[in-house]
């Protein structure tokens, strides 16, 4: 099953998409897909979208995680969902209260095929 950890430290004010660039930002098949996000602040807020569907509008990310920590399922909670064959894997992470918080994220792709 694909994994994708990332930790994406933010200066005020900056967006970031961690899965730019992942060898599966698009799903070769259709998969099950689970996303675990948490911050060190409240100043974080994530849109998640899959294909041309979006799975999270613009919400707040979880606060109360630690610089470098994977988040898990039992403290975290999940955004998941089944993505279709072609899909494009979107998670656009924004800070918005000018500080310097650190997002540690996980990402799980399972195929069902």
């Amino acid at each position: 099953m694909p994994t994708f950890r990332f930790t994406e430290l933010f200066v005020a004010s900056t967006t970031r998409q961690p899965l730019v660039g992942w060898q599966y930002e698009y799903l070769p098949w259709p998969a099950k897909v689970t996303v675990l996000l948490r911050s060190t602040t409240a100043g974080n807020v994530v849109v998640i979208t899959s294909g041309s569907e979006t799975i999270t509008e613009e919400s707040p990310v979880q606060a109360g995680g630690t610089i470098g920590v994977t988040p898990s399922p039992l403290n975290t909670p999940a955004d998941s969902w089944i993505g279709a064959a072609g899909d494009r894997l979107k998670i656009s992470i924004r800070e918005i209260i000018a500080g310097t918080p650190t997002v540690d994220g996980v990402i799980e792709v399972e195929p069902l095929i």
